[in-house]
């Protein structure tokens, strides 16, 4: 019996594949695509733009002002939803489709799933050169959207209206794969869009996708569970796959039952409570204290969900027990290998219930436990000297940090991305349940946070979104203030002006450099700008305020709760002030040779600091 067709474009073929696409949460069933940014130009308004259009009741299609700043939306959606749930986005070809490079990349380094669907060249080529097309004068198959390539997890360029169904069938496999999970790429050559062909009917048929979670290896689990049935100082590295996978509770069961304490990377920050007394908050170069001297001492690092990068692991000087073992517990083998580790190759909620029940009675021994916890008490005070309010006419991101936390609570979600936040945020910030605390550190996108905000508010609509972001981030990518508004999306954003990159300039004088071309005072200027954020905002429709003072900070804020569209408040903040308690060393390359004594000095420094460096072992 023949199967049963329908004629569509291929355009509308996709688009009716993307509707039926399902997932379930917490028991309810749910389309597991939110929706499709799509910005229109030449390439997609009449082929996918017409589809877009027909499917609009089932797969819903969002305005944006900017091309990567609406992939960052879905990215933020995606992480938010813990990767179960995630968007489309389109575009036209030519710069329409690069502005969506950058944030591809993100979404690459991070691991999380977006579908990117940018408009290409004729693939009859007849009309060849278009408008916006760029011609390789050896290669006649080219066109800038080869440029996703590696940064796509998987990449497909459409010429044939039946190639649409195969490449489907895998973008869903790889935006739903634990270890595979990113970025693909779909570039439709604008003709194909719109060519129709006879589709089965089956192609469209519902699917609802399922987590994954493989279990641990026999031999990787003994060998694992003997590594920590061994140590004398056993150490939890919580990443993001604590959260992509739900583990939390998983994770709080096996540390509590054997009394292992825990510190958190940028994406797994979150994973247990603040509170939790076994919690010692953040690891690595903008680590606690309390985190990083377990960190040294530990003689075995069971390292949960994480890719192992340089912050979290000091550029790989902070593990100083020449005895140590490192354990990888990731669904990810190139992951769960890395640095000699002993791979434990699983899902973590799977791998994590496997070593509580193979440690049944075990217990760390009890003087490190209490010795983890006295360190807790000692960092929590110097955090909250650091954070306490102050009169200062310049007040340093820690202050400010505390003024938020105190006026919002634990109860929000926090967003930021790049700059001096980050390492702020890490050490300071007291994160209240899963997924409260969301960092883009991966890639540290600037620009990533109003974008990925709007993302996070789509997700968790009943929750109150709260970005923390400088003036130079600001200043790179700020129109989805006005599409939050368009959406009626209230975001609280709080700007940090310290008037120039003062991230950058604080590592610069590290190194030896001279204070140059950071901080705006030291750019070439004929006159220093004068920005008015607050009317900036205002302009694009947000409800705006600029402070003075930490206390006029936590009223605003106050206020802001109250406020019924987004709203940012603006406050002047001491771009050379940082908080010196904990942190780590991070290798950023030092000239060997320089004019200037001071780097000099800091070549010096920073030899003696690579022999704590260790690479294999």
């Amino acid at each position: 019996m023949q199967a049963r067709t329908v004629r569509l474009t291929m355009a509308q073929a996709l688009t009716r594949f993307l509707s039926r696409q399902m997932t379930v949460i917490d028991g309810e069933k749910l389309p597991i695509f939110g929706g499709v940014w799509a910005i229109f130009g030449h390439g997609n308004v009449a082929g996918i733009g017409e589809a877009l259009y027909q499917q609009r009741d089932d797969l819903p299609t969002f305005r944006a002002h900017n091309e990567q700043a609406m992939t960052h939306a879905a990215i933020g959606y995606a992480k938010a939803h813990f990767r179960r749930r995630f968007m489309a986005a389109t575009s036209s070809i030519g710069p329409g489709a690069v502005n969506m490079v950058t944030a591809a990349a993100l979404a690459h380094v991070n691991r999380l799933p977006v579908l990117l669907l940018p408009g290409d060249v004729f693939a009859n080529r007849v009309p060849d050169p278009v408008l916006q097309q760029a011609e390789d004068f050896s290669d006649g198959t080219l066109s800038v959207n080869d440029c996703f390539r590696p940064v796509s997890r998987y990449f497909d360029r459409i010429t044939r209206p039946e190639q649409i169904i195969p490449a489907l069938a895998r973008a869903m496999q790889v935006l739903t794969d634990p270890a595979e999970c990113g970025p693909v790429t779909l570039s439709l050559c604008q003709d194909v869009q719109a060519e129709a062909y006879d589709y089965p009917e089956r192609f469209f048929e519902e699917r609802v996708w399922q987590v994954r979670r493989p279990r641990p290896d026999r031999a990787e689990l003994a060998a694992a569970i003997e590594a920590l049935k061994g140590a004398k100082k056993p150490l939890v590295i919580a990443g993001g796959g604590v959260l992509y996978s739900g583990a939390s509770g998983e994770l709080t069961r096996f540390v509590e039952a054997a009394g292992i304490p825990v510190c958190e990377t940028q994406g797994g920050k979150s994973s247990l409570p603040d509170n939790h007394p076994l919690n010692m908050a953040a690891v690595g170069v903008t680590g606690t204290a309390a985190a990083n001297r377990l960190a040294e001492e530990a003689d075995v690092v069971l390292a949960v969900g994480t890719r192992l990068q340089d912050f979290t692991t000091g550029s790989w000087a902070l593990f100083q027990n020449a005895a140590k073992t490192i354990l990888g517990l990731n669904v990810q083998p190139f992951d769960a290998g890395k640095h000699r580790a002993l791979p434990l190759v699983a899902d973590a909620i799977e791998g994590l219930a496997e070593l509580t029940a193979g440690l049944q009675g075990w217990k760390a021994p009890a003087g490190w436990t209490e010795n983890a916890a006295k360190g807790k008490q000692e960092w929590q005070a110097a955090a909250a000297k650091v954070t306490a309010p102050t009169n200062a006419a310049y007040p340093s991101d820690a202050q400010v940090i505390g003024a938020v936390q105190r006026a919002m609570g634990s109860g929000v979600t926090v967003l930021h991305a790049a700059g001096g936040l980050p390492g702020e945020l890490h050490k300071l910030w007291q994160a209240g349940a899963p997924g409260s605390y969301h960092a883009e550190y991966g890639f540290s996108t600037m620009g990533y946070e109003i974008a990925g905000a709007l993302g996070a508010k789509m997700a968790k609509p009943e929750q109150d979104v709260v970005v923390m972001l400088g003036d130079g981030s600001y200043l790179m990518l700020n129109s989805e203030i006005a599409t939050s508004v368009m959406l009626g999306l209230k975001l609280t954003i709080v700007l940090l002006d310290n008037r120039g990159y003062g991230c950058i300039n604080r590592l610069q004088m590290a190194t030896g450099g001279a204070n140059f071309n950071n901080l705006l005072k030291d750019t070439r200027h004929e006159t220093l700008p004068d920005i008015d954020f607050a009317a900036h905002a205002a302009s694009l429709g947000a409800i705006s305020q600029k402070v003075s003072s930490i206390a006029d900070l936590e009223s605003a804020l106050a206020k802001a709760k109250t406020n019924n569209r987004t709203t940012v408040i603006v406050i002047d903040t001491d771009p050379l002030i940082s908080t010196e308690a904990g942190g780590h060393w991070w290798d950023v390359a030092v000239p060997e040779v320089s004019a200037r004594e001071e780097v000099n000095a800091a070549r010096k420094g920073y030899e003696e600091k690579r022999k704590l460096q260790s690479i294999g072992d």
